[in-house]
């Protein structure tokens, strides 16, 4: 378990895709696949929840979705970009292998040579990673301020599993599974400014955190396996069940500071996978499902994005205000869980 005390969350941005694709336009294009199989129309939105997502524009690179979180997040704080002491960037997507796609947001958005920078990949936690880190270097008083940015790119990913299951005949009911997920995902980006507090400021301030690893689960969920591929195969049953398990170690830990309870949390914002998900999680853990701020039906699985750009709409929405006590849940595979408590 983690404490911090003088960790200010400062400003959130966030950039939504042009492009709406939505569940019923999927099944569409599978027309073809539904039909030989008898699968029900309505049936990717009525197991996902999932409404619609978001697409960018073709060609658009991780970095260039990032750098618009970013440039939004800046413009919002008011902060000249060359006072930025650290950049993270935590997609799953990125540019290439290398270099670290931060160092193309760096130039982007004509951030400092001083600027320590460098990327965090952790599946769909590597937004709520970079929270740690940054604020970690805060405390310590290595950095007073640092940007942490996400942007997620799902085109290549949901077109090249469209063509897959509409080119393979010999696919059945159950070999069509471990395909579902990666039709959930939508694409998107955000951004925080993070900073040192000033005395008593009432500012959303980062407080505490916990964690945990079941990393013998780390063969559930698969992306880019083949070389040249994006392809994901994913034991969707078998992750949703191991995820959880792994949140209730984690529930179990970060409530045990006092004050952290059941009862004083006003609002959760979680990485979001489908509505069966968020029902078992908040089942299993106790919490109230009326707490839980979601994005999901509009937005989808937007990886490293979810959870952040949720806690972003609901104080935009003033859903979350101030004088209340909010949670970030993020679960990623391998198995990954984090939980964070920020306070306004």
């Amino acid at each position: 378990m983690i404490h911090y005390s003088q960790v200010c969350l400062d400003t959130f941005g966030y950039e939504l895709p042009p492009r709406t694709i939505t569940s019923e336009d999927i099944e569409k294009r599978l027309a073809p696949v539904y039909e030989r199989l008898h699968l029900p129309a309505g049936r990717l939105e009525l197991m996902s929840g999932i409404k619609q997502r978001r697409l960018w524009h073709p060609g658009t690179q991780p970095s260039h979705a990032a750098t618009m979180a970013g440039r939004r997040v800046l413009e919002k704080a008011g902060v000249n970009a060359k006072e930025i002491d650290c950049l993270i960037f935590t997609s799953v997507s990125r540019d290439m292998m290398e270099p670290a796609t931060a160092s193309f947001v760096h130039n982007n958005l004509g951030l400092p040579q001083s600027a320590l920078i460098f990327d965090i990949s952790n599946a769909c936690l590597g937004f709520l990673d970079g929270m740690v880190m940054l604020a970690n270097m805060i405390e310590l008083g290595q950095v007073s301020n640092g940007l942490i940015v996400s942007g997620e790119t799902a085109e290549d990913l949901l077109e090249s599993t469209l063509v897959t299951l509409l080119s393979d005949p010999t696919l059945s009911r159950k070999s069509i599974k471990p395909a579902f997920a990666s039709l959930t995902i939508g694409s998107g980006s955000v951004g925080l400014f993070m900073r040192k507090t000033k005395g008593s400021e009432d500012g959303v301030r980062l407080v505490h955190g916990a964690w945990q690893a079941n990393t013998s689960h780390s063969d559930l969920c698969h992306g880019g396996k083949e070389s040249n591929s994006t392809l994901m195969a994913t034991n969707s049953e078998e992750l949703l069940h191991r995820g959880v398990e792994t949140a209730q170690s984690t529930w179990t830990r970060f409530s045990a500071k006092k004050g952290w309870g059941r009862e004083d949390i006003d609002r959760y914002f979680c990485h979001q996978v489908g509505s069966a998900h968020a029902r078992l999680l908040f089942e299993n853990l106790g919490l109230s499902p009326d707490k839980n701020f979601e994005t999901l039906a509009i937005l989808g699985n937007v990886g490293s994005v979810s959870a952040p750009i949720t806690m972003a709409m609901a104080m935009e929405q003033q859903v979350y205000t101030p004088g209340q006590k909010g949670a970030l849940l993020g679960i990623g595979s391998g198995i990954n869980c984090m939980m964070l408590g920020v306070e306004w």
